[in-house]
């Protein structure tokens, strides 16, 4: 029987079947809504969202951001809720160089735009938190990253398909219901919940991320606050000028960066608190496990503090609950309090991930991060990265990783590996004579940004070629990763290797070290081991390490114990150029491991080499013997000159106007060492000899 016949269209019956047909197709998926794909999703127009999105740009990768906020930065619109940020920016130090600047740089991405450097938007040393959501707003517009604002990912589950890069896909779903295929996901979403402990009465407490940030609303107030991380001190500097004392509550020891070294620990910045409490002005720390106390609350509105045990006993009313002071009068927090602020620091959000995702196991740390392994690919699912501070469980209280001048190189690092694994771009890397060994080792210890922030995470690699004549140079490579270097970088390491690291010494961080004692200063090369500063630390293995060698390396090594081993003697100034005390000795070890002689020689030497040994020096066999001549500067052409040895090239430039000059007479600034009519011992044709 036809529609018609059933009954008209509009009558009733048929306006209740047209209602239910509407209904019907309305919530049937529509072609409209088919996932949308795309090789990369990153999730978080953040630092590390956009620092990923500039690499994948450039490598002209297919790619989207996801950001729930209409613009990037949107965690630093509102935190820290005090404004100044404890990030460093230090726009003089000296130097030209762009490499060596940015090791005091806390803030800039990179990029190959210099307006795009945190300098020219704050000239403050400690910047407030809107020069950086400014400046990332910049970031993304001057670069024409591809982000997709006022989008929230509700939701992140697998589809396995043997025909994706990694034998599924994520689907990612938006508060729209719009479904997104992606090949990677990369989340960069950082730590965005707050940490709470579940105690009695701990629903009393205002939390940092709602306090009031006005020091009126505080007045002649006695204040608690839980925590002891920034959070909790930037909250104390705010406000203890105008209570009457800030006692300040958490389970472990007040933990100072500059005796750490982790730049996340208690800044200086933010330390006043100590101040007063150390000089008796009222103001105190205290430890004490937060799930063993209970906060009371009385009848006037004033908060106590007692032991959790002492709730348990019975369901009795506020002002009958004991007190520890009841049986011990010198009980340090017998006062009330008019405030509690929570400022236990933040977590990851798992909330929006399908438990298939495997992103936590349910131990401590992995309630705060995501797990991870040393390539920051998650270990539940192969294709997931974590990028930025929600990373830093790799390197958590030891290195930089959980922060913009740190992260920065982490996410390079990974778009390197994926550059490799999904598009067979080899890891970047130069070749070099042997000879050239030390001077790159050098320049790289005196510059690199990354290996001196992410110092014992990031290292650089070389690689040693066939009769160890030619060496091949990578940077900042994930030390962790060690064993599958050749499958990550595409390159091969059958020939020996150096890794190039950045360390302090092994007992001087913690919290309760003391690192102002007399003699910590080592200045002499012989004890360079015992450095304690920041220093380079060279690794020399003869074959590439294993995975288990690396994963039960000995406590405290960053590595595997290798065939040798040298430490860069520390300096005051950070400046890894002394002839004697840094160079030479440097050389000197990478002849020994390579037993060659790595020095540079006159023409005339090799000459007599050449009548003397069977084995040639590598610099005569590459330059000497290849008519390449010696590789020189201005300043060593004149000396020749001075000394008779050369003629000045403005004479003898005229006098050979026939003669060309050879393709390797140009040293590192195109000088030429220009021949004279005399033998001369800088002579590159060995018929002059």
């Amino acid at each position: 029987m036809g529609l018609s016949a059933a009954a008209p269209l509009w009558g009733a019956p048929g306006l209740l079947l047209t209602i239910a047909l509407h209904l019907a197709l309305s919530l049937r998926p529509a072609q409209a809504w088919a996932p949308v794909h795309r090789d990369y999703c990153v999730l978080g127009a953040g630092p590390a969202g956009l620092q990923m999105a500039y690499f994948l740009q450039r490598a002209g990768r297919d790619y989207m951001v996801f950001e729930r906020a209409p613009g990037p930065g949107s965690f630093f619109m509102r935190y820290p809720r005090h404004r100044k940020l404890i990030s460093i920016n230090k726009r003089y130090t000296g130097k030209t160089n762009a490499e060596f600047n940015l090791r005091h740089d806390w803030n800039s991405l990179l990029s190959h735009d210099p307006r795009l450097l945190f300098r020219h938007y704050s000239d403050a040393y400690y910047p407030d938190a809107s020069d950086m959501v400014r400046y990332l707003s910049d970031f993304a517009e001057r670069l024409g990253l591809h982000v997709l604002y006022n989008t929230t990912i509700a939701h992140v589950t697998l589809n396995k398909d043997r025909g994706a890069w990694n034998g599924h896909y994520f689907i990612l779903t938006d508060h729209r219901g719009q479904a997104y295929q992606c090949s990677v996901l990369l989340v960069a979403t950082g730590l965005s919940v707050p940490n709470q402990v579940d105690f009695p009465g701990s629903e009393y407490a205002d939390g940092y991320e709602s306090v009031s940030v006005d020091p009126k609303d505080f007045v002649g107030q006695n204040v608690l606050i839980l925590g002891r991380g920034n959070s909790a001190f930037e909250t104390a500097e705010n406000i203890f000028s105008v209570t009457n004392f800030i006692h300040m509550l958490s389970r472990s020891r007040v933990r100072l960066s500059w005796a750490t070294h982790y730049v996340g620990d208690l800044r200086a910045i933010n330390n006043g608190l100590l101040d007063t409490y150390q000089l008796k002005s009222l103001d105190g720390l205290l430890e004490s496990d937060l799930t063993d106390l209970a906060i009371v609350k009385d009848h006037q509105g004033k908060f106590h503090i007692t032991l959790k045990l002492f709730m348990e006993a019975g369901n009795q009313s506020s002002d009958a609950i004991p007190l520890p002071q009841d049986d011990n009068d010198n009980f340090a927090m017998r006062v009330a309090y008019d405030r509690v602020i929570r400022c236990l620091g933040w977590k990851f959000d798992f909330s929006i991930f399908s438990k298939s995702l495997r992103l936590s196991s349910g131990s401590e740390l992995s309630k705060k991060y995501p797990l991870v392994r040393a390539s920051y690919e998650s270990k539940g699912s192969r294709g997931l990265f974590i990028l930025g501070t929600a990373s830093h469980s790799v390197d958590y209280r030891k290195s930089a990783g959980g922060f913009i001048h740190g992260f920065r190189y982490t996410v390079r690092a990974v778009h390197r590996l994926l550059e490799q694994r999904h598009h067979g771009v080899a890891w970047p890397s130069t070749k070099h004579p042997i000879t050239h060994l030390a001077s790159a080792i050098i320049r790289r210890i005196n510059e690199a940004s990354g290996l001196y922030q992410m110092f014992s995470v990031l290292a650089d690699v070389v690689l040693l070629k066939e009769n160890a004549t030619i060496f091949e140079y990578l940077e900042e490579f994930p030390m962790q990763m060690l064993a599958q270097l050749e499958t990550i970088t595409g390159k091969r390491a059958r020939h020996g290797l150096f890794v190039i690291n950045m360390e302090y010494g092994r007992n001087y961080s913690g919290p309760d070290k003391d690192v102002f004692f007399s003699d910590r200063s080592v200045g002499h090369m012989e004890d360079a081991w015992l450095s304690n500063f920041l220093h380079p630390v060279i690794y020399y293995y003869r074959h590439l390490p294993t995975e288990q060698e690396v994963r039960f390396r000995p406590a405290g090594w960053p590595l595997p114990r290798p065939w040798a081993l040298h430490h860069v003697v520390e300096d005051f100034l950070t400046d890894w150029t002394a002839p004697v005390g840094h160079i030479l000795p440097l050389r000197r070890f990478l002849e020994n491991c390579l037993d060659t002689d790595l020095r540079s020689f006159y023409a005339e030497s090799c000459f007599l080499f050449a009548l003397t040994h069977q084995k040639l020096p590598p610099f005569c066999q590459q330059g000497y013997l290849r008519t390449q001549g010696l590789v020189g500067t201005e300043s060593l052409r004149q000396h020749g000159v001075e000394s008779g040895l050369l003629w000045d090239s403005a004479i003898t430039g005229q006098r050979q106007g026939a003669n060309e000059q050879q393709p390797g007479d140009h040293g590192p600034g195109g000088h030429p060492l220009a021949p004279g009519p005399p033998v001369s011992p800088f002579s590159s044709n060995k018929e002059e000899l």
